[in-house]
């Protein structure tokens, strides 16, 4: 058996010094890691709706959304998964896709829903952890607006999938409902997902 020899005090505080600075080099050259792999992150698995295909305007349909959420701190309230309509915002000044680059995503999603309304949504409560992977299988009736606002505005449909804080609410003689505030993604470090969805006629 080889042994080494002991070293002083002195030798292992400079050993210990540059073992300490190597591994500060070592993490300053990995960086740090992407912000998807960071932020609570809501991802589309599956639609009923093809990218690109257009419907049939002004008529009733059903979507179907298989999704996940992984997270990465303790997060809790509502995961909605809507159609929504906007008239403000059209899809060709947003970028929302499946792999589309997730902080621009995440801010155009912010933009969209103060500035459209809903078409049809499910709703359901969700409480997650860090690492923790959700996954949910959700259908939902919407009906399709007509290709142009009561001005003649193009109106333009998206898809989307985000998280909020909510309310609910018990109505009378009727089913009851939550209302739902958006998280805002940069404040709760969450990145929504998002598609448009083609309808026919529209510019």
């Amino acid at each position: 058996m080889t042994r080494f020899p002991a070293m002083s005090a002195r030798g292992r505080l400079a050993a210990l010094a540059g073992l300490l600075s190597a591994c500060a080099l070592a993490a300053g050259c990995l960086g740090e890691p992407k912000i998807e792999d960071r932020w609570t992150r809501l991802d589309l698995e599956a639609t009923t709706f093809t990218p690109g295909q257009p419907l049939n305007p002004a008529s009733a349909c059903s979507v179907e959304v298989a999704s996940t959420i992984t997270y990465r701190k303790i997060v809790t309230g509502y995961a909605v998964m809507e159609l929504r309509a906007s008239s403000a915002i059209n899809g060709a000044q947003v970028v929302l896709a499946p792999d589309a680059p997730r902080m621009r995503m995440a801010e155009d999603i912010d933009r969209i829903l103060p500035n459209s309304v809903s078409l049809g949504r499910v709703v359901r409560p969700v409480t997650g952890w860090d690492h923790l992977i959700q996954r949910f299988d959700m259908k939902f009736g919407a009906q399709l607006p007509a290709p142009t606002d009561s001005s003649g505005m193009p109106v333009s449909v998206f898809l989307l999938t985000y998280l909020g804080s909510g309310e609910k609410i018990e109505r009378p003689n009727r089913p009851d409902t939550v209302i739902v505030t958006p998280f805002v993604s940069t404040d709760m470090e969450i990145l929504p997902v998002g598609m448009p969805v083609v309808v026919s006629g529209t510019p």
